[in-house]
């Protein structure tokens, strides 16, 4: 265990020392909040009020804590995938300058060395998305869209804790089939311009096709986000029924913003989204080391 934490530490220290890594790390939630604060918020928020009953009124602070819990939620559940995808650039520049080849020669064992890149990623990544949360907070408290009660701020910390591992991997397992700088920044575009799309954050799932829905409903990523909103707009829900509204109208508004999600016209309960990203995270994890153990063996054969 030694040499495992010795090479993680190693990895850390590369991504933070090199400028391009943690910049690209950095300004991959920053620009997502500012877009997301500059252009989606309208939409949400007129997203919001199409929902409402002819000739309901509600308080801009209620609208204001429905608007700024989905952007948070949303900007959350993408970077905790896209900085994943630049933190792990790692083991493909050890790939292209041939120090991953020095490893594999070495009595180091490929699992380890597959294990210490993951952990380094999640790491980094962890950092930069709780950093992303203390902003989103303070974005929170400005709007006067605070809601959440501590124990809602703890379940948050939690999702973006499963939703970086779940990141965290998926990166792992595609960069670990890249070997140039080109392929890097190709997939990295794909990721970052796609994945809001097919997990319900740039636009709720509620908003797409029938049969598209349910495609997307067989991704893990899908129910990941959907925790996150659960969580940063569950005090807001409770207030819109305290404040008298039916249950049929927060049922609404909770469907229109991927509060509650279905497969096949069945709502998917919270358990059943930690149960799905938990199995999916740990399946991804064992496919991982096995895909780089494969690897090592067949390169040192050469």
């Amino acid at each position: 265990m030694d040499s495992l934490l010795i090479i993680t530490k190693r990895n850390i220290k590369i991504f933070f020392k090199d400028k391009g890594f943690l910049l690209a790390s950095l300004m991959t939630p920053i620009i997502l909040l500012v877009l997301y604060m500059t252009f989606l918020a309208n939409v949400y928020r007129d997203s919001f009020n199409s929902n409402l009953p002819d000739g309901v009124v509600i308080s801009n602070t209620l609208i204001n804590g429905t608007v700024a819990g989905q952007l948070i939620a949303s900007l959350l559940a993408v970077s905790a995938v896209t900085v994943s995808f630049c933190s792990n650039l790692l083991c493909v520049q050890d790939k292209a300058n041939e120090s991953l080849r020095d490893f594999m020669v070495s009595p180091y064992k490929p699992w380890k060395l597959a294990i210490s890149y993951y952990l380094a990623s999640l790491f980094s990544t962890l950092l930069i998305c709780y950093i992303t949360l203390g902003l989103s907070f303070v974005y929170l408290l400005i709007l006067n869209g605070w809601y959440l009660s501590f124990g809602d701020v703890l379940l948050i910390i939690l999702d973006i804790f499963i939703l970086t591992n779940f990141g965290t991997v998926l990166s792992s397992i595609v960069n670990s089939f890249l070997k140039t700088q080109g392929q890097m920044s190709a997939v990295g575009t794909i990721v970052s311009s796609g994945y809001g799309f097919i997990c319900g954050a740039y636009m709720p799932l509620s908003q797409f096709s029938p049969w598209l829905r349910n495609i997307l409903m067989f991704l893990p990523g899908t129910y990941a986000t959907s925790l996150i909103k659960n969580h940063s707009l569950v005090g807001v829900s409770s207030s819109l029924l305290d404040e008298g509204f039916p249950i049929e109208v927060v049922k609404g508004i909770r469907d229109s913003i991927d509060y509650n999600i279905y497969f096949f016209n069945h709502q998917v309960p919270v358990f059943a989204m930690y149960l799905v990203t938990i199995i999916s995270i740990s399946v991804l994890l064992i496919a991982y080391v096995f895909i780089n153990v494969i690897k090592a063996k067949k390169a040192l054969r050469k």
